[in-house]
């Protein structure tokens, strides 16, 4: 992808009426997928929701991320750690982020921007100790990465916002041709559904519209002013969840 001097975009469309409302905890990264929320603080401590509780999990890790492909996260070593039967085994490879969003493949960026994804089959059979596993190295540089049901969408270090389509649990590389998206972002995460979020470097939040199956690139984005300034969000069943710049948590619906 060719980078770009030009970082700035203007983002239309109006304010979406959501309300938001503090819930207990601070976390500094959150994902949410099929009723499941997990999320780390800023001491890498691993914590999932049950009910209206948080729970901690042994381990640290600097982000984790639950969908269909399982509970995955990964550590300030950058070593890749899946939930397997209640406890963390490593696999193999190195990435800053990672996500699980997609159908029931995995993918994410490495120290250098490098982008990866595991087929479904990989994925699922993955239960740590293999020496060698089949990562995919996709064309281009991107600094987070996250998948949905039929697309990936990620931001390079120039905040320019790029989607992958035609991606399928035995092709997670999709069609390897990336599409630019107008607008700027620091981070974004495709849910479950196919629904796109993100923050840009005001950190601001903003919703992609019209996004389907049949347009996966959606038409436009929506300023979601309610959610304050942010740093990370994630969205399941018609919630999200937003982490604040003083880590604070929030549900907006």
């Amino acid at each position: 992808m060719r980078a770009s001097l030009l970082v700035l975009a203007v983002f239309v469309g109006s304010s979406l009426a959501l309300v938001c409302q503090e819930i207990d905890g601070r976390l500094t990264q959150i994902d949410v997928s099929n009723g499941q929320v997990f999320g780390v603080n800023s001491g890498n401590s691993i914590y999932t929701r049950y009910g209206n509780s948080w729970v901690q999990l042994p381990g640290a890790l600097k982000h984790v991320t639950v969908g269909p492909a399982g509970v995955w996260g990964v550590n300030t070593e950058n070593l890749i750690y899946k939930l397997v039967g209640g406890r963390w085994v490593q696999a193999q490879g190195l990435l800053k982020q990672i996500d699980a969003g997609g159908d029931q493949f995995v993918a994410g960026v490495n120290m250098q921007d490098n982008i990866f994804c595991l087929n479904r089959d990989a994925t699922v059979t993955t239960r740590g100790g293999e020496t060698s596993i089949p990562w995919n190295l996709l064309p281009g540089a991107l600094k987070y990465y996250s998948c949905g049901p039929y697309s990936c969408w990620g931001v390079n270090s120039a905040g320019q916002i790029y989607v992958m389509k035609g991606v399928t649990p035995n092709a997670c590389m999709g069609s390897k041709a990336w599409q630019l998206v107008p607008g700027a972002l620091s981070m974004i995460e495709v849910s479950t559904d196919g629904s796109v979020y993100g923050v840009n470097s005001a950190k601001d939040v903003y919703r992609r519209d019209g996004v389907s199956a049949a347009n996966p690139a959606g038409t436009g984005w929506t300023y979601l002013s309610m959610c304050g300034k942010s740093k990370h969000v994630s969205y399941d069943l018609g919630v999200l969840w937003v982490i604040s710049l003083e880590d604070k948590i929030l549900t907006c619906s």
